[in-house]
């Protein structure tokens, strides 16, 4: 990998047309970290869960999250949403927020507020689709995360809205970013969530089109300032990075790592020779540093790259300028559509087959490799001594937060037998049909269902337990791997069927159309709902969020189970 100190890049500042509603004539203009210590009606209440992967949140009393729960058990509340989409939950106080489109050209932008108590929708705001195109499995349905503040929610639908609205349901504002800076162009769609700071929403907007970064005024939508990129197709979502007392946004996207001025949008360094970093987030893993993630791809085309682009990097001050350079990597763990977890001085990857790594965060010795009951979509979450891994076909699997791998419990959100409307899902649900528990883009099961790099002909670096270590430190332990065997009782993750060993071999080849339908098939297989796409965290609640739905997750008798709408 090679690390530039400054790759020149167009930048702006500048306020571009549009459609902007201000319903108060008088707001001040606060910072947030202001609002935060001022007059006590802007104070954060005590439990919020404020952006994707809970950045910003409040403190959570880990005793008081459930540890257990089942369809019938600790569940205090489902709220069927008025569409679909794949955005994880916010939380501001008393209040859940959740984005959804509806239609089947797309055609309605709703974000919806509960009620984290009972899960009644307290109000939902609608705006129409800007750039409509038709609603299916294979682009993302409201996937970019809302974020939200004293001010109000503000989201970002891939339809091309961006959005504020305030606490009581009112919107504040609206932009058109296809009309002011061109129409998306993405096979894929667009799921990057925003990131926020005291005033601005920053936004990656990274697509087959001209790909830009930029920071949105959060009292107005007023453009601060875009800067340019090259065009590529990524999934990724931007991150705040502290460094050296002050902040970098870094984006992990499609070839490279970027960082920039988070008042300015200037670019500040690029990190390349990296490759399938097209979904992770580059979450914090201490001053300066992040972790970053990437998947082999679909058919395992960017395997070689994906293998040296799982680790953590540091950026550091080299005389005026700043440059970045990879700490430690692994080239056996390589997940989804998750980003690692880093938690109480450990790091954790899961992979497509369920396998979850466990590695030093600090110098990247590995722990373990232990496979659990399902893959998942949805970042981990680590809570004082459990790290929850949320499956994507609905069981939760929570571990002990230690070197050693220790199982505290698995929940079943939903009853498998009666997993949805769609007949795709209860297939699924129940193990059988086309693709089974086998969701990931890539190839990560190796002969025999093992995990790659744990059997014969694993890479020296899955024998020894070591990463491949690019900035020498002193002070990594030389232990060898602890046992990486798959968890028993468990059936192995996609029986072989279409997937490539670790080595590379048994790769396919160019589809027949008759193949590519059945891809579609086990695409449709997949995809179908209910899927665990996200989740908020607050003292004593657990907000998970289905493509249709929202449950509430509390230590509550079953007894006094509530429903709201038309829930499953």
């Amino acid at each position: 990998m090679s690390y530039v100190h400054k790759r020149v890049q167009s930048s702006e500042t500048r306020v571009s047309w549009f459609d902007a509603t201000l319903l108060a004539a008088g707001i001040v203009v606060l910072s947030f970290a202001v609002c935060i210590g001022a007059d006590p009606s802007t104070k954060p209440p005590g439990a919020i869960w404020p952006a994707f992967h809970g950045i910003g949140a409040s403190t959570i009393d880990p005793t008081s999250v459930p540890l257990k729960w089942s369809h019938d058990e600790n569940i205090a509340w489902q709220t069927k949403l008025p569409g679909k989409g794949q955005s994880s939950p916010v939380i501001w106080g008393d209040r859940v927020f959740a984005t959804v489109i509806e239609g089947l050209m797309k055609d309605r932008c709703h974000v919806v507020a509960m009620n984290l108590d009972t899960g009644a929708i307290e109000w939902t705001s609608t705006v129409d689709s800007l750039q409509k195109n038709r609603s299916n499995y294979f682009q993302s349905r409201s996937a970019p995360t809302p974020m939200v503040d004293a001010r109000g929610v503000y989201a970002f639908f891939e339809t091309g809205v961006l959005t504020a609205v305030s606490h009581d349901g009112k919107q504040l504002w609206k932009r058109s970013l296809t009309e002011d800076y061109g129409a998306f162009e993405s096979t894929i769609g667009l799921a990057s969530s925003p990131v926020q700071t005291a005033d601005a929403i920053v936004l990656l907007i990274d697509h087959e089109g001209p790909s830009y970064i930029a920071a949105f005024d959060k009292l107005t939508g007023a453009t601060k300032w875009k800067t340019d990129r090259d065009s590529r197709t990524s999934y990724s979502s931007p991150n705040l990075v502290p460094v050296d007392g002050g902040q970098h946004i870094v984006c992990s996207s499609a070839g490279s790592l970027d960082g920039y001025d988070p008042q300015t949008g200037s670019h500040l360094w690029t990190l390349d020779g990296v490759g399938g970093n097209r979904s992770a987030t580059p979450l914090v893993a201490g001053d300066g540093r992040f972790v970053i993630a990437a998947s082999p791809g679909m058919h395992g085309e960017n395997e070689a790259e994906a293998r040296k682009s799982n680790g953590v990097v540091e950026i550091r001050r080299r005389g005026d300028e700043w440059e970045a350079q990879v700490v430690w990597r692994t080239e056996e763990a390589m997940p989804q559509f998750n980003s690692p977890l880093i938690h109480n001085g450990l790091a954790y990857w899961v992979n497509r087959a369920g396998v979850v790594f466990c590695y030093d965060a600090k110098t990247g010795e590995k722990h373990y490799a232990k496979r659990i009951g399902q893959s998942c979509w949805v970042t981990p979450v680590g809570l004082g001594d459990r790290v929850y891994v949320f499956g994507k076909d609905g069981l939760t699997t929570v571990i002990a937060a230690k070197p050693e791998f220790e199982l505290l419990a698995e929940n079943q959100l939903w009853d498998p037998e009666k997993a949805g409307s769609e007949p795709f899902a209860r297939q699924r649900a129940a193990g059988g049909g086309a693709g089974g528990h086998n969701h990931d883009d890539g190839a990560q099961v190796a002969t025999g269902g093992r995990p790659a790099g744990t059997g014969v002909g694993a890479s020296r670096a899955a024998e020894t337990g070591q990463p491949s270590v690019v900035q020498p430190d002193s002070t990594r332990p030389q232990d060898p791997a602890v046992d990486s065997s798959a968890r028993p009782g468990t059936t192995p993750s996609g029986g072989g069927n279409g997937g490539s060993s670790g080595s590379g071999e048994g790769r396919r080849g160019p589809q027949t159309p008759e193949e590519i339908a059945s891809a579609r098939t086990q695409g449709d297989n997949r995809f179908a709902d209910p899927v665990q796409y996200g989740v908020a965290i607050v003292d004593g609640s657990i907000v998970i969020r289905t493509g249709e739905a929202v449950y509430c997750v509390r230590q509550k008798p079953a007894s006094t189970i509530e429903s709201s709408g038309d829930s499953r």
